[in-house]
């Protein structure tokens, strides 16, 4: 073996990134909004990366109801072209 551990001790290249999670939750049962308006493109803007894709819940923390319902106003919005639908560095 051409790396051998001196003492027992592991050493890395890149010091390992510790994160402390934030806390994820639903905006909109936060908030109290029951319509999200596909008309309102600069909010649906939040939802979508750079590259115009619908962010995933595991990123945003959105229920899975109100998930749908982003997803739909997204695609919407875009059908109107209100948002494009591929677009590169949209933010």
């Amino acid at each position: 073996m051409a790396a051998e551990n001196t003492g027992g001790e592991i050493r890395y290249l890149t010091p390992i990134a510790i994160e402390t999670k934030k806390e994820k939750y639903c905006r909109f049962k936060k908030m109290g909004i029951t319509y999200i308006d596909y008309k309102d493109a600069d909010f649906l803007l939040r939802f979508v990366n750079e590259q115009g894709k619908i962010l995933p819940r595991r990123l945003t923390g959105t229920s899975l109801k109100f998930q749908r319902k982003v997803g739909q106003a997204v695609k919407r919005s875009r059908h109107l072209a209100l948002m494009p639908y591929v677009a590169d560095m949209m933010k």
